[in-house]
């Protein structure tokens, strides 16, 4: 099993920001990378059709052989996390909206958790809310035009800026002391935000969190790469379209 590759799947590219953290985290590792940009987006889509989706990536992943799967989307995460622990006998690893660092952070203020509305309606996510209702005012608040943007590859410039403010129209900033960015598309849009909201405001993302969590997890194992030479990454994406999987490499290194 040390031998196998790590399996990371995302609706498009923005599970790259979790494969960046694993890579620096786990050089020696080899990763297959699964942009299903042909299905973008996953946020509009019913629970029944998410699952349909993602069962068929986890036995694309089964059949490659992989030693674990990482669900490097909040959405996906929510319907579909449960029903891979069910199917795959390897380790699951899931991401979720960052609340618990905002709540351990917070010093006043609103926190506010941008997601995609099927992160925001899930039950795991209501359940995550309630645990911490009563040590902030959390606010939800549903984002799908920033996906659109960065599977477009804009992260900087007046179209991004743009999309930031029309998603904050509404909101009074200097209320906000955190941002939780609950999809890992979001995370390519740091640099932007932070010249919209400000240095004031924290923006929150699990991506180095859960990076953690699977080298922990692996190495409980014994499952570690022993340490001789640079891993291999590998990226394909559902929609066979090369501008893709270039600009997956670029946000990559980026």
């Amino acid at each position: 099993m040390r031998e196998l590759p790590i399996g990371i799947f995302d609706s498009g590219m923005g599970g790259i920001s979790v494969l960046k953290e694993m890579k620096k985290l786990m050089p020696y590792e080899d990763y297959i990378y699964y942009g299903d940009s042909k299905n973008i987006p996953y946020g509009i889509k019913t629970k029944e059709e998410l699952q349909k989706l993602c069962i068929q990536i986890g036995d694309y992943f089964i059949n490659r052989g992989v030693k674990s799967i990482v669900i490097a989307c909040n959405t996906a995460t929510s319907a579909s996390v449960d029903l891979f622990r069910e199917r795959y006998d390897i380790p699951i690893i899931g991401v979720e909206p960052a609340l618990k660092p905002a709540i351990e952070r917070h010093h006043g203020g609103k926190i506010i958790v941008l997601a995609t509305n099927v992160t925001l309606k899930e039950k795991k996510f209501a359940k995550l809310m309630d645990q911490y209702k009563d040590e902030a005012d959390i606010i939800k608040l549903p984002a799908p035009k920033l996906v659109t943007v960065v599977e477009n590859g804009i992260t900087k410039g007046e179209e991004a800026q743009r999309a930031i403010l029309e998603t904050f129209e509404g909101i009074d900033i200097k209320e906000v002391s955190s941002v939780v960015l609950g999809c890992t598309h979001y995370i390519f849009l740091k640099d932007t935000m932070k010249k919209i909201l400000g240095d004031e405001i924290e923006l929150i993302d699990g991506g180095e969190g859960t990076a953690i969590h699977l080298k922990n997890v692996l190495s409980e194992k014994g499952w570690l790469k022993d340490e001789e030479k640079e891993g291999t990454i590998e990226i394909i994406n559902s929609s066979d379209d090369e501008e893709k999987i270039n600009l997956s490499y670029t946000l990559l290194k980026s």
